[in-house]
């Protein structure tokens, strides 16, 4: 049973317009509240933002999208269906996976195609342990969404369940690395469906085996890109929340709360006052609990995940061996753990995020060109090099990255670059996230569950925290499902669908169709053959980049963009 915000919620504030919350403002007017949403940027998104460069349209945060289902959830909650607003392109292959030895493996969310893969590219022995793995995950889904993913915790006692016991039997408690060994024996292999750990904060050697779940997102749910870039997504959310009566109000940050007792009365902004009943927060968690004025007593001080150093390059070429998302792993393996989360140096060997979003999406670059996105973990400063360092090491650290990229077949990246934006630790904290990083607080067994930061604070009785910081935890389905959870504090009636695909069999036919899931007796349903509609009608994300020019390219600052983790898991 969901504790609920005790008085009048009729008004709710939603302070922020990123993907938490605009799915806890969904949410609630789909439960008859009043919603006033304020966002200090001039467009919809937080984290998922849009920065168009040169005529490069380039998605400043999450790359990865996976279980679209829950995003459905929030449009459904006020009569809307996700695929009636915005087009959902599933890939194939979800990853391609590059090594160091030369060789490759094309990642693909289908049971016999992935397992043709695997039998071609390490025999036939470890084809059948990826089908006994495939059905491992799909039970350790099942086991954890409806107890441990898609819930609040009022307490530890909220894990004392069955599922709890299921959880246990299907080895959730032991190590990741190791579990995901019992199945797989090439090193290889067990690097793909073990890397999503670092996008939860901790090595795959000290990870939870639990949390091969995200790997299940991936692997066996699929990945999809909306056309029109990630950004399209919050877009549509804004597009129905305003069509179902929310006010939106941005360019406008929050300055402060007003207080009777332990009631949020008015959230103030430089605009003016907004008198409230409740108020949702989806700020990073230090600006969230400042603006409360009280942080929560912890026995230890939070940990956080890794950061990540992210360059965004439109170019005059591409290379034939990039897929949508690739994967290239360097040599070192669990040395490159070691430096991101203890010694706090930068990869020697790094593995890298590759994401080619003009390979699906042309549109999204001038003619005849192309988007990269360039995605290497590095250490969060708190660990690592603090802000300040950054300022000379970005640069450096830049060049060092595109020489490795030509080592590894992207020959003459740097003399194609037209435009780019590097984005570092440095700006993450000028944001104002902890530690100088995207992913917020890392996954280790005290941050999860009932042990997280909650979304309730002690001592404000009507104010309810969403966002990656807080329950369940870090990346796009994890964020969507926290703005769902928030509203339930406001309101105390779960939204409906259950985190479960609305159309079954629409969703089963998406690989088929090569298009978006279609609600059963949606309009899109009886328009099959229609072109879907989209979300580029909405209005096209503002950035003002601090830039320079070079001879061949323009570099260009932004506020900082928050990569997946997805990622990715944003």
């Amino acid at each position: 049973m969901t504790r609920a915000l005790p008085g009048r919620t009729d008004h709710v504030v939603v302070v922020g317009a990123g993907l938490a919350g605009l799915s806890a403002a969904l949410h609630l007017l789909g439960a008859g509240r009043r919603v006033t949403v304020v966002e200090r940027e001039e467009l919809p998104g937080g984290r998922a933002g849009r920065l168009d460069l040169g005529g490069y349209r380039i998605d400043t945060g999450p790359t990865v999208l996976t279980m679209p289902h829950l995003a459905d959830e929030a449009f459904a909650a006020v009569g809307e269906s996700l695929y009636e607003r915005v087009e959902l392109i599933p890939l194939h292959p979800v990853y391609r996976a590059c090594f160091a030895d030369g060789s490759s493996l094309d990642v693909h969310s289908g049971a016999d195609a992935m397992a043709a893969e695997v039998e071609r590219f390490a025999g036939a022995a470890e084809a059948a342990g990826y089908r006994r793995l495939r059905d491992w995950l799909q039970r350790l889904y099942r086991a954890q969404l409806r107890r441990f993913i898609d819930a609040d915790f009022d307490s530890p006692l909220g894990l004392l369940h069955t599922d709890l016991a299921r959880l246990a039997a299907l080895g959730g408690f032991g190590r990741l690395d190791a579990r995901i060994g019992r199945f797989l024996s090439d090193e290889r292999l067990r690097r793909v469906f073990s890397f999503q750990a670092l996008y939860a904060g901790v090595p795959p050697a000290r990870a939870l085996a639990a949390y091969a779940v995200i790997a299940y997102m991936d692997t066996v749910a699929g990945v999809y890109f909306p056309r029109g870039g990630m950004h399209a997504l919050p877009r549509a959310m804004a597009q129905a929340a305003a069509a179902a009566g929310a006010e939106l109000r941005f360019g406008q940050p929050v300055t402060r709360l007003e207080r009777s007792g332990e009631r949020v009365t008015a959230v103030v902004t430089a605009a003016g006052r907004i008198p409230c009943d409740a108020v949702v927060l989806t700020p990073d968690l230090p600006l969230a609990y400042r603006l409360l004025g009280r942080a929560p007593r912890r026995p230890l001080a939070l940990r956080h995940s890794p950061s990540a150093v992210v360059l965004h390059a439109g170019t005059d070429r591409t290379w034939p061996h990039l897929a949508h998302h690739t994967l290239s792993f360097g040599a070192a393996w669990h040395r490159t753990f070691d430096a991101l989360t203890r010694a706090g140096s930068l990869m020697s060997d790094p593995s890298l995020l590759v994401t080619r979003p003009t390979a699906t999406d042309p549109a999204l670059a001038p003619p005849g060109r192309h988007l990269h996105y360039i995605l290497a973990p590095c250490p969060n400063t708190d660990i690592g090099p603090d802000a300040a360092a950054w300022g000379d090491l970005g640069p450096r650290y830049r060049d060092t990255l595109l020489r490795e990229l030509e080592r590894r077949g992207m020959d003459g990246v740097e003399a194609a670059i037209e435009e780019e934006c590097l984005v570092t630790p440095a700006d993450w904290h000028a944001r104002g996230h902890a530690a100088g990083t995207p992913f917020s607080v890392a996954h280790t067994f005290a941050q999860t569950g009932p042990f997280r930061p909650r979304n309730l604070v002690r001592g404000t009785e009507n104010a309810v925290l969403a966002g990656c910081g807080t329950t369940p935890g870090v990346g796009v389905p994890t964020v969507l499902l926290s703005g769902k959870l928030a509203a339930a504090r406001v309101t105390g009636v779960r939204g409906r669908g259950g985190s479960r695909p609305r159309s079954s069999p629409a969703a089963a036919a998406l690989a088929e169709r090569g298009g978006a899931p279609a609600p059963a007796g949606s309009r899109t349903a009886r328009r099959q053959a229609a072109a879907p509609p989209r979300a580029d009608a909405a209005p096209q994300a503002r950035a003002v980049p601090r830039a320079h020019e070079e001879p061949r390219r323009r570099r260009a600052a932004q506020e900082p963009p928050a990569p997946a983790t997805e990622g990715r898991t944003g």
